[in-house]
């Protein structure tokens, strides 16, 4: 499955709406993905499952659309 991770980049900084990022991650759930990504000293805000429609729309309309494989 993939997720589509919300983020910060520093954990220190109080999360600013207009500073998230995002990237996708291959994983078997929520949590799988939340223990492989805990290793890159991000803050995660939200962790939402991409599939059907929704996939498909974000690999066209989404430029910077990687998939890692953590």
């Amino acid at each position: 499955m993939i997720f589509k991770v919300f983020y910060q980049e520093s954990v220190t900084e109080v999360p600013v709406r207009e500073k998230t990022k995002t990237l996708f991650v291959s994983g078997e759930s929520v949590r799988d993905v939340l223990s492989r990504i805990g290793k890159l000293g991000i803050n995660v805000e939200y962790v939402q499952e991409v599939k059907g429609a929704h996939l498909d729309y974000e690999q066209q309309n989404n430029e910077d659309f990687k998939v890692l494989e953590i």
